[in-house]
This record gives C-alpha cells, structure tokens and sequence, in this order.
C-alpha cells in the first residue's frame, strides 16, 4: 500500500476516534448542566410539580389564586402567576371577582361543567 494513503487513513481514523469522543464528552457535560440546573432550581421545579397536581384533581377543575397561594408558600403573587403559567395553566374569570385558575388541558371540561350549570349545551 502507499505510504500517503497509509498517512492519509491513520488520520482520518484518528479524527472520527477523536470526534466520537468529543461527541460522548460533550453529551455528558450537557447532561451534567442539565441536572446541575435542575438542582439549583428544584424548590421552582417542586413547586410547578404542586400547582399541577393541585389542578389535576378529579374534585376541582380549577382553584383559587388565594388557595394556591396558601399552598405555595415563599411565592409573591406575581412570580406564583409566572409559576402557573410555566406549568400549564391560565386564568378563568368566574364572575365572582375572584382569581381563579385551571390547567389549559382541563379548560374544556371546565367550560363544559359551566355551561352544564348554566343549562346550555
């Protein structure tokens, strides 16, 4: 075999080692920050993991603002918003003057039991 086809084979296995290995290094380093990111923000990440379930429950289809933030203490009422929205819900106004909030997946049903009550289909 030639000598600069031997040259020429040893470094382009010598770059895919090298890359692939760069790859897995960098993969790990993503994944790393990633958890790392998730730690510094776990009490956030707790706390949306509370607003979902407490809008998930099969007895109420939504709740009050006042209720979620007896709930989730250590939240001021604006950055608790910032929180049920990142998780998934909106606000839904009941007529009653109050704040209230439902997951956007539950908002048919919502707006089904509502019309329901108020005897239209």
């Amino acid at each position: 075999m030639d000598q600069s086809l031997i040259s020429a084979l040893s470094a382009l296995g010598g770059a895919l080692v090298g890359g692939a290995i760069s790859l897995l290094l960098q993969r790990e380093q993503f994944r790393q920050e990633g958890e790392m990111h998730r730690q510094e923000n776990k009490t956030v990440y707790a706390a949306e993991d509370t607003v979902r379930r407490m809008l998930s429950h099969t007895k109420y289809e939504c709740r009050r603002f006042s209720a979620l933030r007896k709930a989730l203490l250590g939240f001021d009422d604006n950055e608790l918003r910032r929180l049920l929205i990142r998780a998934g819900a909106c606000s839904v106004d009941r007529g009653d003057g109050e704040e209230w909030w439902v997951l956007s997946e539950r908002e048919p049903e919502y707006f089904s039991s509502v019309r329901a009550k108020e005897g239209r289909p």
